[in-house]
């Protein structure tokens, strides 16, 4: 299911442009317009669901999923070491409300 309105619905399917870092039949990852790391990529799943506890109730199997994800970009970009947040809900810092994991990689990270 999509959300015609979604940001990151559009930027899975192309109708607005990102930096792919990964795709499959499932997930989809890109560069976050605005890093807070040297690596700073967001996962979301193809599907629409607005935060990470929707999509565990949902479907805990792609949530495991993104988190091999997340693995797979931080061994490849930093000797496997990251940092994984979901912000969920609004006062937690969420602004798109289409789940989406902050992978944050390539240096050491402070506290």
């Amino acid at each position: 299911m999509k959300d015609p309105n979604c940001l990151f619905c559009k930027i899975v399917e192309c109708e607005v442009p990102s930096e792919k870092v990964y795709e499959d039949a499932t997930t989809y990852a890109f560069k976050d317009i605005n890093p807070k790391a040297k690596v700073h990529v967001l996962v979301v799943p193809r599907k629409h669901y607005a935060n990470v506890a929707e999509l565990a109730a949902a479907d805990p199997g792609l949530l495991a999923h993104m988190v091999k994800v997340a693995q797979r970009i931080a061994d490849r970009e930093y000797d496997g070491a990251y940092r994984l947040i979901f912000n969920t809900g609004e006062e937690a810092g969420q602004s798109v409300f289409h789940v989406h994991a902050h992978v944050l990689t390539g240096e050491p990270l402070e506290e």
